[in-house]
C-alpha cells in the first residue's frame, strides 16, 4: 500500500468540505450604479420603474378584463339562449354549475395565472436593472 506519507508521520490535514447552496433568489441584488440611481430617484431610474409598473398593470388589466368577459358572457349566454336554462348534469341545473361552481375554479387559475406573469415581470426587470 502506497502511502504518500511516511510509516511515523501522521496523515496529513485534509482540508474540510464546503456545502455550497445556490444563492437566495430573495436576497438583494447589488448593482452599484443601478441601485444608487434607482435609490437617488434620477429620471432614468423613475421612467425604468414606471415602465415595470406599466407592465404589470397591463397584465393585471388583461386578466381583469378576461374575467369579466367570462362572468358577463354567462348571464348573456343564459339571457340570450334561454333553453340552456333546462340542461342538467348530475341533477344540476346548468345555470347553478357555471355561476355557482365555475368561478371559484376559473378565479384560482387567474390568480395563478397573474403570479406567474407578474413574477417573470419581476425577473426581467431585475435583469434589466443587472445590466
Amino acid at each position: 500500500m502506497n502511502r504518500p506519507y511516511g510509516p511515523g508521520e501522521p496523515p496529513p490535514h485534509r482540508p474540510r468540505r464546503k456545502k455550497v447552496i445556490l444563492a437566495d433568489s430573495r436576497a438583494p441584488v447589488t448593482v452599484l450604479r443601478t441601485v444608487v440611481e434607482l435609490e437617488e430617484q434620477t429620471s432614468w431610474a423613475e421612467e425604468v420603474v414606471r415602465a415595470f409598473i406599466r407592465t404589470q398593470f397591463r397584465a393585471s388589466l388583461r386578466l381583469a378584463l378576461f374575467a369579466v368577459g367570462v362572468f358577463g358572457a354567462l348571464p348573456l349566454a343564459f339571457y340570450l339562449f334561454p333553453e340552456l336554462s333546462d340542461i342538467e348534469l348530475a341533477g344540476v341545473s346548468l345555470p347553478w354549475l357555471l355561476l355557482g361552481v365555475l368561478p371559484f375554479p376559473l378565479l384560482f387559475g387567474i390568480g395563478y395565472w397573474y403570479n406567474v406573469v407578474a413574477e417573470s415581470n419581476e425577473r426581467d426587470f431585475v435583469d434589466m436593472v443587472e445590466k
